[in-house]
């Protein structure tokens, strides 16, 4: 095999492609991505850890067709050093890869095709949300997700399309993320309900994070697909019944507090540098017109501050672990936010107030036994 490819749009690929690839594995071969040629002038990069697999195609000038299956981590790390000018790639005997850029030269050792995996045929991909709605769906939940391996089917999303709209809810048990969009003007013919893992969701808002266009997915009996221009990702769906979340979510909060996201997230960011490292919580102390945010810990010391509310209710005090409050202001960074609560040992849920924003985001958190 041998071809010509630009520097720049082999690094924008590989980038995609080595995010896939783990760096340490059981299986040696799954550490390189398999380089081959489609037709005349395109080659198609796949790299895979068996669960996630992504598919990326490029122009370039094919000389020789065939396929190559290199390192992953080590040819990304020479190409984005590479000059801006055309790299020659030249299989050569023993399966190794000649790679030359201007000045440069290299051979690297590759291993034969036939022992890459075979990756998941692409089904259809029926159904598409905007880029930047899809974008916002999993910045608005994935840091919800839990981190413990052992509730396996947490360590995902659970992402449902239907007539009635599209939604993505999250939860580690202690928090639950709910975003949703109710209405479209072309509803799906299709519905889809599936549990998105974790490394799935990443990968999929790094492909779409620069794409103007829509998301395409479907699914199978397995997989679901992810198609975003040129480029294709496959993951492997979570199995398991995720928890009833409507449950979860509180009905019967009679007591609002309104104030403005980013003075409240100064404060709690100041405040909580002196919470305890372990449990990270803050105590939150509503009173007419006031918040009181406050943290101490017996070695390092106290904090106190207060926000401007619109509450004008009895004097209630709530103990939360800060990172979860943080979390979701890191995506709430401006306007005004609505803090609905019932009493001091119920979830409190919090709600972005706004007027023209195109889908439903609604943050449910567990408090602390202060």
């Amino acid at each position: 095999m041998e071809f010509i490819i630009k520097q720049e749009a082999l690094k924008n690929e590989l980038g995609f492609v080595q995010g896939i690839v783990e760096r340490k594995n059981t299986i040696p071969v799954l550490a390189n991505i398999l380089i081959e040629s489609v037709g005349e002038n395109t080659i198609r990069m796949t790299g895979t850890d068996l669960d996630v697999t992504i598919r990326c195609e490029v122009e370039a000038d094919i000389k020789t067709g065939g396929a190559i299956c290199v390192s992953a981590r080590k040819l990304f790390d020479v190409v984005r050093l590479l000059s801006d000018a055309p790299v020659r790639f030249r299989r050569e005997d023993n399966d190794w890869v000649k790679v030359e850029c201007g000045k440069y030269s290299s051979r690297l050792a590759g291993v034969p095709r036939e022992t890459f995996p075979e990756v998941p045929g692409f089904k259809s991909a029926p159904l598409s949300l905007p880029s930047e709605l899809f974008r916002n769906f999993i910045k608005h939940t994935q840091f919800a997700i839990t981190q413990e391996q052992s509730r396996f089917t947490l360590s995902g999303a659970k992402f449902m399309v239907g007539a009635d709209g599209a939604r993505m809810v999250t939860t580690d048990g202690h928090r639950l993320a709910f975003i949703e969009q109710a209405n479209f003007e072309n509803p799906p013919a299709e519905a889809i309900d599936v549990l998105i893992p974790r490394k799935t969701l990443v990968e999929v808002i790094k492909l779409a994070e620069n794409h103007e266009g829509d998301v395409k997915f479907g699914e199978d009996a397995n997989h679901i697909y992810f198609e975003v221009g040129s480029r294709l990702l496959v993951s492997r769906k979570l199995t398991g019944q995720f928890p009833n979340y409507e449950m979860v979510m509180p009905k019967n909060n009679d007591k609002t507090a309104g104030f403005d996201a980013a003075e409240f997230n100064n404060a709690l960011r100041r405040v909580a540098l002196m919470a305890d490292d372990r449990t990270k919580a803050v105590k939150l102390e509503f009173k007419t017109g006031v918040i009181q945010i406050g943290a101490n810990t017996a070695e390092e010391g106290e904090a106190l501050e207060e926000v401007a509310t619109d509450y004008a209710g009895e004097d209630v005090a709530i103990g939360f672990n800060s990172q979860y409050l943080q979390d979701f202001f890191g995506v709430t960074r401006e306007g005004r936010v609505a803090f609905e609560f019932k009493d001091g040992n119920a979830q409190a849920q919090l709600v972005p107030v706004t007027e023209d924003s195109a889908y439903d985001y609604k943050y449910v958190v567990m408090p602390m036994r202060l």
